[in-house]
């Protein structure tokens, strides 16, 4: 069953360009995952240092194995969240 997770990320203006290239870098190496069937990296419109994430997976495990791979540690949990001054995520299993 498809898993889909929807990001919401919102960094100061001054921040975005580190934010953006670390999200660049995670979209690349998660793509890769044997589980990924997605992920897209937007910026949201008229939003300075907003960010949406979709992302999709064969099933949660494929999202555990993700969050577990050392390019999510590296780049999301040590450079892009401590730069965030919002986060919100959404979790979907398809029907």
């Amino acid at each position: 069953m498809s898993y889909a997770v929807v990001a919401h990320y919102r960094c100061d203006p001054a921040d975005e360009s580190a934010v953006r290239a670390a999200l660049l870098q995670v979209r690349e190496h998660t793509r890769a995952e044997p589980a990924n069937e997605g992920y897209e990296v937007h910026a949201v419109e008229g939003q300075p240092g907003g960010f949406l994430l979709y992302e999709r997976y064969a099933d949660r495990a494929g999202f555990e194995a993700h969050k577990a791979a050392e390019h999510f540690r590296k780049l999301i949990v040590t450079t892009v969240w401590p730069l965030l001054t919002d986060r919100t995520v959404t979790f979907a299993e398809a029907l």
